[in-house]
């Protein structure tokens, strides 16, 4: 039996945890889309080797502590707390992530989890 969508972007957020870029390689389809909801935007990585480089960039820091993976069929939501800036906790963020054939074709950042979890039409109990 295959993964599921929610195992592969678990086992893809642990690889960019732990620095195995080859492993999140073989997650990402060649033509991976990364972006903030405008594929078109300055920044946004277009294919698997700008979207590795962007993972790779000494400034972008830790992705933060997995929170939660929710299922939303072919997409999953992927919640993330990031480091604290001073004593005030982050926002937690979230991102859409889509799959096809066990491949991330797509990964939309959002500003807030709420925006993300109506996107998909889905509910977090948290």
């Amino acid at each position: 039996m295959g993964s599921t969508n929610v195992e592969l972007a678990r086992r893809g957020y642990d690889a960019i945890r732990r620095g195995d870029l080859s492993e999140v390689a073989q997650l990402l389809d060649e033509d991976v889309k990364w972006h903030f909801g405008d594929p078109t935007a300055e920044g946004a990585c277009r294919n698997r080797e700008q979207a590795l480089a962007f993972i790779r960039r000494p400034e972008r820091g830790s992705p933060g502590a997995l929170v939660d993976v929710i299922d939303a069929g072919d997409r999953v939501v992927v919640i993330l707390q990031p480091a604290a800036v001073g004593d005030e906790p982050a926002p937690l963020r979230a991102q859409i992530t889509t799959f096809r054939d066990g491949k991330v074709t797509e990964m939309v950042g959002f500003p807030t989890v709420e925006a993300a979890l109506t996107a998909v039409g889905v509910e977090w109990q948290h």
